[in-house]
């Protein structure tokens, strides 16, 4: 329970939650500008819930069905034509058997959904295409491939090839590839200028990498991102210590072209300081089968294990080898509740967690 008041406390704190959704809202917007939505309605309907779409599909059905209803009962009240109104001789019928308002809606209901004439038809055609191409287009939306795009739950800073680095896992769910796929991040924090302005959701940033490069990834199987902390790092200054103290936000993006629909789509996730482990590593999740075919154990791929990791950067530049790591941030006040019957223990050997 605690871990879900935590969760929904991120999710209320930060700028992008975790499936890509930005928090964010307008207010005092002058009304002209509220015509664009009007002007562009094609993007509107195609970007509106679900709920809204078949509302609007319902809505527009039945008030077509109305107003026609209400013609036919106008031209045949005066005319004449309704029953109980007193009629001359010779009396010329326009519409036969109508003898009220619903007998109306359901003639003109009857005439728009079966065979149709003239205007009438043409405008129940209209609708029919108009909302079977938004249904289309929401259906087609690049957005819903970025569905089987998935990130790691949280990122962990360890040593990678003899640097410092910030990690990330993502993975494709699908076997088709994202082509041309990028992958960048933004650090998105409150700042304070050298003249004293308050600067907020100031944004930094922050170059990710894999083995085979940062631009066009052959994203076949779930990839580790990493960002190296060195002095250009604005992760620089941060320790094991003071990185849960911290309030910013690690924003990342993957952009890329679907294979099967050839459309751009862009997978967008979060990271606050509590989802940070310092100090820890991923565990491998990629193995070969027997046939030779190689398998993806999903469930290792957002769990991490402890390993040996500096303090922080400026450790690891003073003492690459660890042997001798003076903390800066060890006199800190610590938080927490000492529990005294907690045994710490050494452990030598390394355990094999997965067999490749």
């Amino acid at each position: 329970e605690l871990g879900g008041l935590q969760e929904s406390y991120f999710n209320l704190t930060r700028l992008v939650d975790k499936d890509g959704r930005c928090n964010i809202e307008f207010g005092n917007i002058k009304y002209r500008n509220h015509l664009g939505y009007v002007v562009d309605f094609w993007t509107t309907f195609v970007e509106v819930r679900w709920r809204y779409v078949l509302l609007m599909f319902v809505a527009s059905f039945i008030g077509s069905w109305f107003v026609f209803s209400l013609l036919w009962y106008w031209i045949a009240q005066s005319n004449g034509d309704l029953m109980g109104q007193n009629r001359a001789d010779g009396h010329v019928r326009c519409v036969d058997n109508m003898d009220g308002l619903t007998t109306a809606f359901l003639y003109s209901l009857e005439t728009q959904t079966t065979i149709g004439y003239g205007g009438r038809s043409l405008i129940g055609v209209f609708i029919n295409c108009f909302i079977c191409g938004v249904i289309l287009a929401k259906i087609s939306l690049p957005k819903k491939r970025a569905k089987t795009v998935t990130f790691s739950d949280t990122a962990v800073i360890c040593l990678n090839k003899e640097s410092l680095c910030l990690l990330i896992r993502v993975a494709n769910l699908r076997k088709t590839l994202l082509i041309g796929s990028q992958i960048y991040g933004k650090l998105v924090r409150t700042t304070t200028t050298a003249d004293g302005d308050t600067v907020i959701l100031d944004q930094v940033d922050i170059d990710f990498v894999v083995d085979a490069g940062k631009d066009n990834l052959f994203f076949v199987c779930p990839m580790t991102l990493y960002h190296a902390i060195d002095r250009s790092s604005p992760f620089y200054e941060l320790s094991a210590n003071s990185l849960p103290q911290q309030d910013f936000e690690l924003v990342v993006f993957l952009d890329g072209t679907a294979e099967s629909t050839s459309s751009s789509c862009q997978v967008r996730t979060s990271y606050v300081p509590q989802e940070i482990q310092w100090g820890h590593s991923f565990l491998p999740i990629i193995s070969r089968t027997k046939t030779g075919k190689y398998r993806v154990d999903f469930s290792n791929f957002s769990k991490s294990v402890r390993v040996t990791t500096p303090h922080c950067a400026r450790c690891f530049e003073k003492d690459p080898d660890l042997t001798g790591c003076n903390a800066e941030d060890d006199q800190q006040e610590k938080s927490g509740i000492d529990n005294l019957g907690f045994q710490v223990i050494d452990i030598h050997d390394s355990v094999d967690v997965t067999k490749m």
